[in-house]
């Protein structure tokens, strides 16, 4: 597989991640596209690094395990934002 093919499909596995990981927690996310990318990259990152150390190596990280860290990254910038679980932050409407 070509490099070009292989950032290809990283970026559509951090979009459906990223998105799914948006979609968990209620209210409107004022994320782009790339930053949704960027989420679900990072979830799946982070989820395969703590996987692989608390499988010594054995087991790695499924679509579930990137979800659960893309989830926490979501929650966490929305508590960066001044939101919280239902509410984004600065730039909610109903505030």
């Amino acid at each position: 597989m070509g490099l070009l093919a292989f950032l290809i499909l990283l970026a559509v596995q951090g979009l459906i991640v990223g998105a799914f990981a948006r979609l968990a927690l209620p209210g409107p996310d004022p994320m782009t596209i790339p930053q949704t990318i960027a989420v679900g990259l990072a979830g799946s990152f982070i989820a395969g690094v703590i996987v692989y150390a608390l499988s010594d190596g054995r087991a790695a990280p499924g679509f579930l395990a990137a979800l659960v860290f893309s989830v926490l990254i979501v929650y966490f910038i929305r508590r960066r934002r001044g939101g919280g679980l239902t509410s984004p932050g600065a730039h909610d409407p109903r505030r």
